[in-house]
């Protein structure tokens, strides 16, 4: 029979997505996709490749030879058909070159961070999360249905009052290792020894640390002492400083085999494409080779924020490759990006409600790879667009 017609007072039930959308113009705020060419037409401050590795041959190379050799995708789920002795290979090397006992390859970093807030939580248990936490820590502590404490940002002291006004409860403390607004690093010694006061576990986002921070860029963890402590639980992308795709999970191997069981991003996911374990692989092997990509990265961060910060803008000193610029408003943030990439720089734009405190910025990633000539370029290229009320001192 056919289809009776759809009775509602609107011509469709997405006619509220107009509204929406005339909201968000407003506001100004409507975020756009832009497809990039594969050969990059600006000079790009804007992605999260710290290590410029994405497009070095010998990785996308070890990207090919892993689609040839295992398939275009994973097949399945990790516990299905989707682990390869490629990923078990990829879990063994990160393990020992960050220090942790076992670690658990996922198809993202927001994947990771689901499983471990999900999986080593439960109703009743306690969550304490730092104000400026990514997104996806934040979605973890919503799905866990564990009750969340949002504390002020890197304050340990906070921290430990939290959990003091909750004792005997199981409970872990959760915070990004560097924080990706600002580039500023957390006070993950102070965390470690308030969360060993109060008997809770640490779980620490190492996204921005790993291939940055720590001897050779085995990441913040590992430069805090902490790699391996037992109750410690790193997450991390593969993604960033190794130029691929995915995610994992690294901690004790009881940590790790509880995951394995419990996790329902793992479990119900389809697993990471061979490709990108092969390109992480291959990228965490150069890095092991060539331990000085880590101190480069740094010192590019360094330089923008010191070239840009004697000039009269307003900058974060970087903790690690994040370089976080203020601007003056959302709609000269905005302006002030689009005449970057106008003059050939690529520069990320933050700004409300994506920033917690409400100033705009422009995010710049240093990259290892990026040379003394290039470094000028963008500087210069900041400062001829910066609008009026960027600069806030007198050089």
């Amino acid at each position: 029979m056919p289809q009776a017609p759809f009775d509602s007072p609107f011509d469709s039930p997405f006619d509220w997505t107009d509204a929406e959308a005339r909201r968000r113009a407003d506001a100004g705020l409507v975020r756009t996709l832009r497809p990039r060419p594969a050969v990059p037409d600006v000079l790009d401050l804007a992605s999260n490749d710290y290590l410029g590795l994405t497009h070095h041959p010998d990785i996308t190379a070890a990207a090919a030879g892993a689609a040839r050799r295992w398939g275009a995708g994973a097949t399945g789920s990790r516990l299905v058909t989707g682990t390869t002795e490629l990923h078990a290979e990829l879990e063994r090397e990160l393990a020992a070159f960050c220090g942790f006992e076992a670690a658990l390859v996922f198809s993202s970093g927001y994947a990771a961070n689901l499983a471990a807030l999900t999986a080593l939580s439960a109703r009743g248990s306690l969550i304490v999360s730092d104000a400026g936490n990514h997104a996806s820590i934040v979605d973890g502590c919503r799905l866990s249905r564990a009750d969340t404490e949002v504390v002020p940002h890197a304050d340990p002291e906070a921290v430990g009052k939290t959990l003091a006004a909750h004792p005997g409860r199981r409970a872990l403390v959760v915070t990004d290792s560097v924080f990706s607004v600002d580039g500023d690093a957390a006070p993950l010694a102070g965390h470690a020894a308030v969360c060993r006061a109060h008997g809770a576990a640490l779980v620490v986002d190492d996204a921005h640390g790993l291939g940055v921070l720590g001897d050779g860029g085995r990441g913040a963890l590992h430069a805090a002492g902490l790699a391996g402590a037992p109750d410690v639980v790193a997450t991390l992308t593969l993604s960033k400083s190794l130029g691929s795709q995915g995610g994992a999970v690294l901690g004790p191997a009881r940590v790790v085999d509880h995951l394995v069981n419990a996790a329902r991003t793992f479990i119900f996911d389809t697993g990471l494409a061979p490709a990108a374990a092969g390109a992480a692989l291959a990228s965490l092997r150069r890095l092991r080779a060539e331990p000085g990509l880590a101190g480069r990265a740094r010192t590019v961060a360094a330089t923008l924020h010191a070239r840009l910060t004697a000039a009269g803008l307003t900058a974060v000193r970087p903790d690690a490759a994040v370089v976080s610029v203020r601007a003056p408003s959302p709609e000269r943030a905005v302006r002030w990006a689009a005449d970057c990439r106008a003059e050939g720089l690529a520069v990320g734009c933050f700004r409300p409600p994506s920033v917690p405190d409400g100033i705009s910025r422009l995010r710049l990633t240093a990259r290892a790879d990026l040379t003394d000539r290039q470094i000028d370029a963008a500087v210069a290229t900041i400062l001829r667009t910066a609008p009026d009320g960027a600069v806030s001192r007198t050089p």
